[in-house]
């Protein structure tokens, strides 16, 4: 009787545990059972691994061969196993010395011809390899750089059985015939979902397109203040107004005003979009914020995440860390805009499945675009609209009351008028100006918030709003009489303190006075109160 074992990861969404792969060689009629919870691309492996074995001139053992996959109470999805149960066959059959293989994670797909294919949540795969203590991992060649992110690991890429267990026995490593020039990997088809891309209106890396500039914004000078204080501060952002004033323009230049993602941001990131299939070969790595833009007929498992079977992350969870943009947000289905009042909250989302519960990141700055009538004519300044003031009730009312009372900053975009549109150097500010005071402000809140779990001022709960961080005397009371009013919620009182210490970090106060707090309240409710919109105008 032979036996052997190795170890591989199963991911529960980004999160990964470790499985160990058992191989059981007994005397008896030849047969090749796997159990442990296999979906059917995994039981589909014992015909990948057997003709990949041969292929790669081994040996296949005739004898009763039992794989087993533990603990077997945990699902087991996909073809990254491929490679751990060749090895620990060819382990019980003692091509390779079972001792070698017992502390290594192995995690790949293999062709019929002994190839090994890159799989999907590679990162998330090693990281918790490394949680549980391995130091040692095999991957495919085409992910060996996204594995060797994690730091105290050391990867070996290999690209064919053939070359793995060579390095496993000490026997020269063969030489593989490189592809055909002039045509792209196809061991890299594993590492994307055909087609994600465009059903979730991201580009290939998650990152913004360069020629995207705040300078090519005309005039706006509110709605440019209100992207200002939004990346500032993580504040959810409402633009309102006709279409052609630069609301999508405003939004699809927001990322670049971002801060660049810490190291931290980038794992979390990058291991939500491996798991997606959205990092494109040759960059392992998002070092810049995402930004994801859904059509607004996307369904609600498109949105928060879901599918059949283990449920996949949604664009709430391809956007972490960055932006979502909901263009024409009062096209989209009411039950879908309201499924994300929960993210908006708690920072992630929780997928509850009959194959069991997921919990995806979902951390992300809100941009809601919305025309102000079915026809977008109508204006309190004139009377172009024809829509009758039912149709306008109903179509603002798709959006609804619990929904925008999470949504920090309300700015209404005014059509650029004939002279804006032609006078000389009418270009604004660049994102790069932008993002330097933004960056600022990130820090004057980080060193404030040091030794707290919150990172940017939207994060701070109310409770330690009101308790911890004052505002100076007397500069909340217009506020609170807007509360006594029935203007503003409790809630949207704490958010309009959450918005003062941004517009004060900008502007570099040390504590929000009542001009920033006058601001605040005219970013929040919409409704002008005198407040100059120009940042420099409270400096």
């Amino acid at each position: 009787m032979g036996f052997a074992r190795t170890c591989s990861v199963a991911l529960v969404g980004v999160e990964g545990v470790v499985v160990e792969v058992q191989a059981d060689l007994e005397p008896g009629v030849a047969a090749f059972t796997l159990v442990g919870l296999p979906d059917k691309s995994l039981t589909e492996s014992r015909d990948r691994v057997r003709a990949a074995v041969v292929n790669s001139g081994g040996e296949w053992p005739q004898k009763k061969l039992t794989v087993g996959l533990s603990p077997a109470s945990v699902p087991k999805a996909g073809s990254g196993f491929d490679l751990a149960v060749a090895c620990a066959v060819l382990g019980a059959a003692e091509r390779i010395d079972p001792r070698v293989l017992a502390e290594i994670v192995m995690i790949g797909e293999l062709g019929l011809d002994g190839r090994v294919r890159p799989v999907r949540g590679i990162l998330p795969a090693v990281l918790a390899a490394a949680d549980a203590g391995y130091e040692q991992v095999v991957v495919p060649e085409s992910a060996a750089a996204e594995a060797a992110l994690v730091p105290g690991v050391s990867v070996l890429g290999v690209r064919s059985l053939r070359q793995l267990i060579a390095v496993l026995t000490d026997e020269p490593v063969p030489e593989e015939e490189p592809d055909g020039q002039g045509r792209p990997d196809p061991l890299l088809a594993g590492l994307r979902v055909p087609g994600a891309g465009a059903a979730t209106g991201m580009d290939g890396g998650g990152a913004q397109q360069p020629e995207h500039d705040l300078a090519d914004v005309v005039g706006q000078t509110s709605a440019r203040t209100a992207v200002e204080v939004a990346a500032a501060g993580g504040h959810h952002l409402f633009l309102e107004g006709p279409p052609g004033a630069g609301k999508t323009m405003l939004a699809e230049r927001l990322p670049a005003v971002l801060p660049p993602l810490t190291r931290q941001e980038s794992l979390e990131v990058t291991a939500v979009h491996s798991v997606a299939g959205l990092l494109p070969p040759g960059k392992p790595l998002v070092q810049v914020a995402p930004y994801c833009a859904p059509h607004h007929s996307a369904t609600m498992q498109s949105l928060v995440g879901g599918g059949p079977g283990v449920a996949r992350p949604g664009a709430v969870s391809l956007a972490h860390r960055g932006v979502l943009f909901l263009d024409e947000a009062p096209e989209f289905h009411g039950q879908t805009l309201d499924a994300l009042r929960q993210p908006l909250e708690s920072g992630h989302v929780v997928i509850a499945r009959s194959a069991g519960v997921v919990r995806y990141p979902a951390r992300f700055l809100m941009v809601l675009a919305a025309n102000p009538c079915p026809c977008g004519r109508f204006s309190q300044r004139d009377s172009l609209c024809d829509c009758p003031p039912s149709a306008i009730r109903r179509y603002q009312a798709r959006l609804s009351g619990p929904m925008l009372d999470r949504v920090d900053l309300r700015v209404e975009v005014d059509p650029v008028t004939r002279a804006q549109l032609t006078a000389p150097g009418a270009r604004g500010e660049s994102s790069a100006a932008v993002a330097g005071r933004v960056r600022a402000a990130r820090e004057r809140a980080a060193a404030r918030l040091a030794g707290t779990p919150w990172s940017t001022n939207s994060e701070v709960p109310g409770r330690e709003l009101r308790s911890r961080f004052h505002a100076a005397a007397g500069a909340m009371d217009e506020a609170e009489r807007s509360l006594e009013r029935g203007v503003l919620t409790a809630r949207g009182v704490d958010r309009v303190l959450r918005v003062a210490w941004t517009v004060a970090d900008l502007v570099g106060h040390d504590r929000p006075d009542a001009g920033d707090v006058r601001l605040a309240l005219q970013l929040r409710t919409g409704i002008p109160r005198g407040a100059p919109m120009a940042l420099g105008a409270l400096a």
